[in-house]
């Protein structure tokens, strides 16, 4: 019996175990122990969304975790995020990578959970919440969600790349024929390669295209692929294009495979602050999960 079933037709069905019924959109399945969860997108990066307030999600299962990502027999996504109760702040942020493994911070996923939290009456337009990383300020503005990024207080500048964390660790360079490189064969080289073998890196090839605008394209760990966008990623090659002199624009523009987020930042002395990731997040649909 599969974890989950979508449809889009009108249909009603029960054989005295199982029952479910569709409205046109959505499959709701009243299977044991089923759990609702939502799938979120943010710039082609997608997550599955699970609201755990009551706690009673398995936070241990990585083989269950790894399962709802996959593609082919689970849901599928880029990783899974948990919204939990916090003494601190408006809700807590827990991510996973689609490896089942809990993991640092994600900005488009931390995108996707305040446009969750809206959705769910939690908060108005405006938040705090809390994640591994430490406190987030985030707005709502329209279609777009402005989430504020941790301080970098540091940049490594090494001859054909740089490496900073901006909430995940990032490794940045500069590609001129980015167009048709192979991400996923030279990112997952990177990854696993000195310095940073097996803990790894995300990493990021960028190609410049005006005074304010870059491609980036990104191979992230915990996916052990290129995703179509990564969050932190385009904060790190914003900072790292700043600290190398590629551009003198405070409000950095980044396209990426699945569509464009902008990056803006001031720089004091070595620290920048005020960093704020600006992008889409979108309710893509609600599905019910069995759990095993």
């Amino acid at each position: 019996m599969p974890d989950f079933a979508l449809t889009n037709f009108n249909a009603n069905f029960n054989d005295g175990l199982t029952s479910f019924k569709t409205d046109g959109i959505f499959l709701y399945l009243s299977l044991p122990m089923n759990t609702d969860f939502y799938k979120y997108q943010g710039t082609g990066n997608d997550f599955v969304i699970i609201d755990n307030r009551s706690g009673k999600f398995d936070k241990t299962n990585v083989a269950h975790i790894a399962h709802l990502c996959n593609r082919r027999f689970g849901v599928g996504a880029d990783g899974l995020i948990l919204l939990e109760q916090s003494n601190k702040a408006d809700f807590k942020m827990v991510y996973f990578n689609a490896d089942g493994n809990q993991s640092t911070m994600c900005g488009n996923g931390g995108r996707c959970i305040v446009s969750f939290a809206n959705f769910l009456g939690i908060i108005n337009n405006e938040t705090r919440f809390e994640a591994i990383d430490g406190m987030h300020h985030a707005i709502i503005e329209g279609n777009a969600i402005k989430l504020k990024m941790n301080d970098v207080e540091k940049i490594e500048s090494h001859e054909h790349h740089l490496f900073l964390n901006t909430g995940s660790p990032h490794h940045v360079q500069l590609e001129q024929d980015l167009e048709i490189l192979d991400v996923k064969s030279e990112g997952k080289k990177i990854r696993y390669g000195a310095p940073y073998f097996k803990e790894g890196s995300n990493v990021n090839f960028v190609k410049k295209l005006s005074c304010d605008t870059f491609l980036v394209r990104t191979y992230e760990r915990g996916v052990e692929d290129e995703t179509l966008s990564c969050g932190t990623g385009v904060t790190a090659v914003a900072l790292a294009m700043d600290y190398i002199g590629e551009t003198e624009k405070k409000l950095v523009s980044l396209h990426t495979l699945g569509g464009q987020l902008q990056v803006m930042f001031e720089k004091n002395k070595n620290t920048y602050n005020n960093i704020w990731l600006i992008g889409p997040a979108e309710l893509v649909f609600k599905g019910s999960l069995w759990q095993r």
